[in-house]
């Protein structure tokens, strides 16, 4: 059995982490941590974990972390980067749910998340954990940056089209609805029931921090600079993220090619799931799971196309593509732990 650690379990993605892991036929969790909870068992704070787990949470502690095979930051923006070193001097492998190694350009890093970076060395070290796109690279990595929520449904809807120059790169548009877990378990007015439910609204507009992360890596995928216009909404539901993507087509669709070229990217990819034409994925068909569905469409049969992508914010956007990644640094079976079925209703 291979040993894990949760640095920062208390949250969403850490209960996550702990449900999933909770199944997972090849890993123990060996310590999770929380300073506010320290000494309180996981049960205590998370009554679904009841039976599963006979562990307190611990004060953060880097010899007792150094022991795990690889360790899980769920941790705020900042923390990871303070840490990893240690850790991956001891041997042990790392893979932060946070942004703390996701972009490539520290000056961009920086500008976003307000704070100067601790280890820029380990930046250009980090491989991105999108398995669609660097499964091989993820395989060979002590430190894999989990990509954020919004930038897995937009990546996945448009990988296929910008690696073979099939759009306009210059003209792309990300219209993201998500639940409100998103926003963390931490106490915000904007959070609270009475705020949320029963309501729908744009937020970052202006700008969001999934921004840059989204622009770098679809740059990467293009082989050159893209325009975007990403706008995240807050939704009256707990789970899930729907992203609408608007793309001008380079040369008359095909849909039928489009859709065979989607099919033929993905085949080797099984948490994505290339639907039939003119389908509608849903938030509630991958609640709980840990796969992205996507479909294409072509309105009027003009040169737009319309991508749709939906995936459970908590566990392809988190904690399930946290596990995947582990399984791949540990030479573990790809899907082991995430068999997962949606659940419904």
């Amino acid at each position: 059995m291979k040993k894990v650690a949760i640095v920062g379990g208390t949250g969403y993605t850490g209960v996550e982490l702990l449900r999933i892991l909770a199944r997972h036929p090849e890993v123990k969790v060996s310590a999770i941590t929380s300073r506010s909870e320290a000494g309180r068992q996981v049960s205590d704070i998370y009554p679904s974990l009841r039976g599963e787990f006979d562990l307190a949470f611990s004060e953060p502690n880097n010899e007792i972390l150094s022991q795990a095979d690889l360790v899980f930051f769920a941790t705020p923006n900042g923390v990871a980067m303070q840490q990893a070193r240690v850790l991956l001097d001891a041997g042990t492998k790392v893979v932060d749910l946070a942004a703390d190694f996701r972009l490539q350009d520290i000056d961009v890093w920086s500008h976003w998340y307000g704070m100067e970076h601790a280890c820029a060395d380990l930046v250009e070290e980090a491989v991105y954990g999108l398995p669609e796109v660097n499964r091989q690279a993820i395989t060979k990595a002590r430190l894999v940056a989990n990509p954020g929520c919004y930038p897995t449904a937009v990546q996945i809807g448009l990988l296929p089209l910008l690696e073979q120059g099939l759009i306009n790169r210059q003209h792309i548009i990300a219209d993201c609805k998500s639940g409100v877990s998103g926003a963390g378990r931490g106490a915000a007015v904007g959070s609270l029931l009475c705020e949320a439910g029963d309501s729908f609204k744009a937020y970052g507009v202006a700008g969001h921090r999934h921004l840059p992360e989204i622009k770098e890596r679809l740059a990467i995928a293009s082989g050159a600079p893209i325009g975007l216009t990403f706008v995240p909404h807050l939704t009256p539901m707990i789970r899930g993220i729907h992203a609408t993507i608007y793309a001008q087509a380079q040369d008359a669709i095909d849909l039928h090619s489009l859709q065979a070229a989607y099919e033929a990217r993905y085949a080797n990819h099984g948490f994505v799931d290339v639907m039939p034409l003119g389908s509608h994925p849903e938030t509630r068909s991958v609640r709980g799971s840990n796969i992205c569905r996507v479909a294409l469409h072509q309105p009027q049969g003009e040169d737009t196309l319309v991508i749709l992508s939906a995936i459970d914010n908590l566990v392809k956007g988190a904690a399930g593509q946290a596990v995947h990644n582990m399984n791949l640094m540990l030479g573990l079976a790809e899907n082991a732990g995430l068999d997962i079925m949606p659940l419904s209703p």
